[in-house]
């Protein structure tokens, strides 16, 4: 049951290209973020899609993955664990970020999957 404490799975569109950041000591990083969309009828019966953003960052192997095959609009599945951090921005204020560390990758669509 452990593998369930942290665990999220969304399957979404690239909302941006990723960005890829080489960090000291050549580590790369990925960011990017997808929307996911939920369609439901309202009480008058109309339908609406509601669309979520997420914020995602990935390490390791599934940066070559991402790199080589994802762009803006890309499909994708994954899976990964949420992530809640915090700085304090140049005026002094706290900032809070809730993203997702991609541990797996799917490609939809594509034929091609990552599980790292």
């Amino acid at each position: 049951m452990n593998a369930l404490r942290n665990k999220v799975q969304l399957i979404g569109n690239l909302g941006m290209n990723p960005e890829i950041k080489v960090l000291d000591g050549g580590k790369k990083l990925a960011k990017m973020s997808i929307a996911t969309n939920e369609t439901y009828k309202n009480a008058k019966g109309e339908k609406i899609t509601e669309t979520q953003w997420h914020n995602l960052i990935a390490w390791g192997k599934t940066v070559a993955v991402i790199e080589k095959y994802l762009s803006k609009g890309s499909e994708v599945a994954i899976e990964g664990k949420l992530i809640n951090r915090n700085y304090t921005d140049k005026e002094g204020v706290k900032r809070y970020i809730t993203e997702i560390q991609v541990n797996e990758l799917l490609l939809i669509g594509s034929g091609k999957a990552a599980n790292l």
